[in-house]
């Protein structure tokens, strides 16, 4: 069941996510070559419980850090560790959710670590554009396959590949919530593909990779790679639907993006 925010609720939402944007900024600002994972996770879940926010990754089915950082050829769900250290020329991804006051907020963002590939460049830069088309998709009277298919079409243009096994999804006093926002169109039309109303938040979040959009997970059970080892990107902002246009709600104090 689709759940739909007052402007009170979305209010709450937009502080959650400025705590979820602060804490990549202070990645961002700490990112250099030799800073293991570890170290950043820890950045990141003193930062967030300072602001009396709640860590929603940590312990999550399981999990085991406060955030998810995902190197090079890991797509999402990578797991923090003290003797995994960030080399020149390596691209990280960086997800954090928070609940504060009863409301979640959620992003990711893919950085260079110094001075990367030309290739790496221009994946990040394509990633980037795939989340604004999606963002942009996101109006009143659209459907949910309206943002699938600009994320899509705005990767598969650029020669890349969307993973299919993973998608956005709605958000608000929990972290998962319906509907499912996939960043493709199924071959076959989808069976839910809701309208978009006015209060409903999304989480959209595209993963691009530059080879296939074949992954797999590791033996730890969490850390998503793409199946060739190729590089992949994840972009993600939760987005408020409003009559006035979409509302990012994971900005930073001030209405800048991190980086």
């Amino acid at each position: 069941m689709i759940s739909y925010r007052t402007p009170e609720e979305i209010e709450k939402m937009r502080q959650a996510g400025r705590i979820v944007a602060g804490a990549i900024q202070e990645v961002w600002k700490a990112l250099r070559p030799g800073v293991s994972t570890q170290e950043l996770d820890l950045l990141i879940r003193d930062f967030v419980l300072d602001r009396g926010g709640k860590l929603l990754f940590y312990r999550y089915r399981g999990f085991p850090a406060n955030s998810c950082l995902s190197i090079n050829h890991e797509v999402v769900h990578g797991i923090p560790k003290r003797r995994r250290k960030l080399a020149e020329g390596d691209i990280l991804s960086v997800d954090v959710g928070v609940k504060i006051r009863g409301y979640c907020g959620d992003a990711a963002w893919t950085f260079p670590v110094g001075e990367v590939s030309d290739e790496a460049r221009r994946l990040l830069a394509v990633g980037h554009e795939c989340l604004q088309r999606g963002i942009a998709a996101s109006r009143v009277g659209q459907r949910i396959s309206d943002v699938s298919r600009a994320i899509q079409s705005c990767a598969e243009s650029s020669g890349y590949h969307v993973v299919k096994k993973f998608v956005g999804h709605g958000i608000g006093s929990q972290l998962h919530e319906d509907p499912q926002v996939p960043n493709y169109l199924e071959e076959k039309p989808l069976r839910h593909d809701p309208a978009l109303r006015e209060g409903m938040v999304l989480a959209i979040e595209p993963m691009v990779n530059i080879g296939t959009d074949d992954v797999e997970i590791l033996d730890d059970g969490w850390t998503v790679v793409t199946k060739d080892r190729s590089l992949s990107a994840h972009f993600e902002h939760t987005v408020a639907v409003r009559g006035e246009g979409p509302d990012i709600l994971t900005l930073l104090e001030g209405g800048a993006e991190v980086g």
